[in-house]
C-alpha cells in the first residue's frame, strides 16, 4: 500500500489500497471545504429535480475533480453535479463516480450525516470507495481491503491511520437495521417487519453501508430513490469488508446506465450471506 498523500499519477491496477489511500486524502480536502461552509452558513437554492444544492456541493465537487485530474488523468469522471453534461457511452468500463456532497439535507438540517463519496467502477463494480463523514471525522475506504479511520477535516491521511474493517459474519441476537432518515417508504418498512425482533436505526446519506461494514449493523434495506453516485463509495466499502449488496431480483448491485438514467432500483445490502439466506421469505 502506499502510504501518506498521493498528488501525482499511480498505477492504481497495481494498488487500489494505494488509491483509495490517495482518494481518501482528497475527501480530507474537500471535507475540509464542507465544513467551512457548513459553519459560516449558506444559502440553499434547488436543482432541476427539486433537490437541495448548497456552496458546499460546488465547493466539494471542485476540490474531488481537480484532485482526480491529477491522480488519475486518463480516467473520466461521473459526478452528481456534472452528471447532465457527460455522455454515458464516453465514460467506457472504468471511470470514477463522486458524489461531492451525499446527504445535501442532512447538511442543511446540520445533523452531521452527510457524507463525501467517491469511487473507482470497473466494469459496472465498484472496486475502489471512500466515503468521508467529515462532521464526525470518521472515513471508510477501500481497495482491496476495507478500512476505517479517524481523520480531521483537511488531515493528511496515512496508512498507520488505518484500522481493518470486516462485516459481522455469524450475527447473534436481534438483528440490527440501518435505514434511511429522509427517503423511508412503506416498502421498506414492510421488508423490515418481516424481520423478527428486528431493531432499526435511522441515518442519513452512505453512512448506512459503512456501519454494516463495520459489523456496527446488519442489513440495509433500499426502496426509495437513490443514484448510483449515492451508492458506488459504499458498496465497494461493504463488499471489501464482506457484504454483499443485491439488486430486487437478487443480483449483484452494478452501477450501469439504464431506461431511468443513473437511477438505481430497490436493493438490500447484506452484512453476510447466512443473514440473507435465515431472513429470506
Amino acid at each position: 500500500m502506499a502510504t501518506g498523500t498521493h498528488r501525482s499519477p499511480i498505477d492504481w491496477t497495481k494498488d487500489r489500497d494505494g488509491l483509495a489511500l490517495a482518494l481518501a486524502n482528497l475527501a480530507s480536502d474537500a471535507g475540509s471545504a464542507v465544513m467551512a461552509i457548513y459553519a459560516a452558513g449558506f444559502d440553499i437554492t434547488s436543482k432541476a429535480d427539486g433537490s437541495p444544492l448548497t456552496r458546499a456541493d460546488l465547493a466539494a465537487d471542485d476540490i474531488v475533480a481537480r484532485g482526480l485530474r491529477d491522480l488519475a488523468p486518463d480516467i473520466p469522471v461521473l459526478s452528481e453535479e456534472s452528471a447532465e453534461q457527460v455522455d454515458p457511452a464516453a465514460l467506457g468500463d472504468t471511470f470514477f463516480v463522486v458524489d461531492p456532497l451525499d446527504g445535501t439535507r442532512e447538511f442543511v438540517e446540520k445533523n452531521g450525516e452527510f457524507s463525501v463519496n467517491i469511487a473507482l467502477v470497473e466494469k459496472g463494480i465498484p472496486t475502489v470507495g471512500v466515503v468521508y463523514a467529515p462532521a464526525h471525522s470518521k472515513l471508510w475506504m477501500a481497495g482491496d481491503h476495507a478500512f476505517a479511520a479517524d481523520l480531521e477535516p483537511g488531515d493528511a491521511l496515512y496508512e498507520s491511520d488505518l484500522r481493518k474493517i470486516s462485516t459481522c459474519a455469524d450475527p447473534e441476537g436481534p438483528v440490527r437495521a440501518v435505514a434511511s432518515r429522509s427517503h423511508r417508504d412503506k416498502k421498506t418498512d414492510a421488508f423490515l417487519g418481516k424481520i423478527s425482533q428486528c431493531k432499526t436505526k435511522a441515518i442519513g446519506s452512505a453512512l448506512k453501508f459503512c456501519l454494516v461494514a463495520e459489523g456496527e449493523a446488519d442489513v440495509y434495506p433500499r426502496h426509495g430513490p437513490t443514484m448510483v453516485w449515492d451508492t458506488a463509495a459504499g458498496i465497494a466499502v461493504l463488499q471489501a469488508a464482506g457484504g454483499i449488496v443485491l439488486n430486487e431480483d437478487g443480483n449483484p448491485m452494478r452501477v450501469r446506465f439504464g431506461p431511468d438514467g443513473w437511477r438505481n432500483g430497490a436493493f438490500t445490502a447484506w452484512g453476510c450471506e447466512k443473514l440473507k439466506n435465515e431472513t429470506a421469505d
